[in-house]
């Protein structure tokens, strides 16, 4: 119904532009093809008074009809639209309704997809957590498997060896899903569980184990808590059923005690009995089984080892020689340097000469060796005594660097012995690979003992060398000490007498008093010459030196 108002419209703009059209379209043509400014003036009056009245006329008539035209064209549409209204109206209102109808289907099916997203994730969540739980519960029983083996008996081994293989081979058996790989695993802990139960009242059960000759038998074994008895089924014995080292297979081990056997054997047949028990659990012969003798100790260490053990024997016997040496050194008797010092204090050089011939060993020598000399220079004496110390020193120190030598080097040595040890053992794993940890541990045990010989020798080197040394500085010190205290009484006691003032005469000295008295006195000259001459630079007159000291004489001090 909008679109009729337009039509109308439409329509009398149409007519109005035909109305107004026409009398301009008249005016631009002339009758007969020519134009109207060219006919006469008095022709053109009445034909221009007529023309638009007819055109009027007959455009009012075309309009007219034109009118006419279009309003029963307008009535016809009108019609048809009535007509096509109702129908597409009531189709637009079904066509709304299943609108409408669809937007709520897809309401819901939007929340239906929406909560099953959810659920979907809840789920994916739930299983990723599931998948988690499984892989560490798989873990966790692959772990337990493992510390299983680990503590199972050796004995035990042999028997759930199936089951463990099994169990170690599943997780990367692409064969087996999850399920099934952990069913297996389950089922090592059941069987562990099983193994507990029996272990509580014990178990027996066929095997084979390796008897002392080395050759498989076939037998029994009874296993209760840790300890496992064995019998084979060709003796009439039964032992013990160990782990060796380096072995695989449970070994049978007999019993040392006489009627032991037996025993064993009969709990093993009727399941009853006297049970013997090993309460170190096996570890006794485990222990036995390492110990080797000093000779087998010593041939682990390889070519190394050689010079270690020669260096050990040389330092022990020149340690032992030098503390011979030195204990044979005879140690000055100290009431004889006394007396030998008393009686060169009074000048009795008989008797200090028979008491320093008391005091013997190397101190003595060197306080005869000064009594002799004692005429002379003390610096000389002293000299003479200090030679006497080194030549002592030199002879008591002989042979003690060696040994120091030794203790620095066995180390080294040792060292060396372990470094090359150990690149031979990982040359071995190169080529052999590192599966087997014990014996992997026995060549750098091996290659230890080079370092272990070495530290043996070293350190009761080091301390027999600074015994030693001790022991020979300590004679060397004494001789210091006598030869100190000689050399202070023979300062008292002076036996030298140096040359005179301005003259290369000797002269006598009376007695200590005397030197002093004189030493004194030229002290004094000395200290009054200096002082004359600093008076003399300022004095133009200065009084003679030899003047002023023969007049004021120094009087000698009072202890002297």
């Amino acid at each position: 119904m909008n679109h009729i108002p337009r039509i109308q419209f439409a329509t009398w703009i149409t007519v109005i532009t035909s109305v107004f059209a026409s009398p301009v379209l008249q005016a631009h043509s002339a009758p007969g093809g020519q134009s109207t400014e060219e006919s006469p003036r008095g022709e053109a009056a009445p034909a221009s008074q007529e023309s638009p009245r007819r055109d009027l006329a007959q455009a009012t008539s075309d309009i007219q009809h034109r009118l006419d035209e279009s309003v029963k064209e307008l009535d016809a549409l009108r019609k048809q639209i009535v007509e096509e209204t109702l129908p597409m109206s009531r189709e637009l209102r079904d066509l709304e309704g299943q609108l409408s109808e669809v937007r709520r289907e897809y309401q819901q099916v939007s929340r239906l997809l929406d909560s099953r997203t959810l659920d979907v994730a809840n789920l994916t969540r739930r299983i990723e957590d599931r998948s988690a739980t499984t892989s560490y519960l798989s873990n966790l029983l692959g772990e337990y498997i493992r510390n299983l083996q680990t503590r199972l008996h050796i004995v035990e081994m042999q028997r759930y060896r199936d089951e463990l293989d099994a169990a170690n081979l599943a997780p990367e058996n692409e064969a087996l899903n999850e399920d099934e790989v952990f069913n297996v695993q389950a089922e090592v802990l059941g069987l562990s569980l099983d193994r507990l139960e029996d272990a509580i009242g014990g178990t027996r059960f066929a095997g084979s184990a390796v008897d002392g000759s080395g050759i498989v038998r076939n037998g029994e074994f009874v296993l209760i808590g840790p300890s496992a008895l064995f019998k084979a089924s060709d003796s009439d014995l039964a032992g013990t059923a160990e782990e060796r080292l380096g072995s695989t297979e449970p070994t049978e081990l007999s019993f040392m005690a006489p009627g032991q056997g037996e025993l064993a054997a009969a709990f093993v047949e009727n399941s009853g009995g006297q049970f013997l028990f090993d309460p170190t659990l096996g570890n006794a012969h485990k222990v036995e089984a390492t110990e080797e003798t000093v000779w087998e100790h010593i041939q682990k260490a390889g070519p190394v080892g050689i010079p270690i053990v020669v260096m050990a024997g040389l330092a022990l016997l020149v340690a032992f020689w030098k503390w011979a040496s030195l204990s044979m050194v005879r140690k000055p008797s100290k009431r004889a340097q006394k007396a030998m010092l008393a009686a060169l204090g009074e000048r009795d050089v008989t008797e200090a000469t028979a008491q320093v011939r008391r005091v013997g060993g190397p101190t003595g020598h060197m306080l005869e060796l000064g009594i002799e000399n004692r005429e002379h220079d003390p610096a000389l004496v002293e000299e003479i005594m200090f030679e006497q110390v080194l030549e002592t020193k030199s002879r008591l120190n002989k042979w003690l660097p060696f040994i120091a030598i030794c203790a620095a080097s066995a180390p080294l040595l040792g060292l060396l012995g372990t470094v090359t040890g150990i690149i031979e053992t990982f040359k071995m794993i190169t080529i052999f690979g590192s599966g087997d940890v014990k014996s992997l541990s026995g060549g750098i045990s091996a290659a230890l003992i080079t370092t272990e010989f070495g530290l043996i020798v070293a350190i009761p080197s080091l301390i027999l060398h600074a015994w030693l040394s001790r022991k020979a500085r300590g004679f060397t010190d004494t001789m210091e000490r006598s030869a100190i205290a000689f050399m202070n009484q023979l300062g008292r006691t002076p036996y030298y007498a140096g040359p005179s003032r301005g003259s290369d005469s000797k002269i006598e000295v009376a007695d200590a008093e005397q030197l002093r008295h004189l030493v004194t006195k030229d002290l004094a000259a000395l200290v009054q010459k200096l002082v004359d001459e600093a008076v003399a630079s300022r004095n133009p007159a200065p009084k003679p030196v030899a003047d002023q000291a023969d007049s004021t004489p120094i009087p000698p001090p009072e202890g002297a």
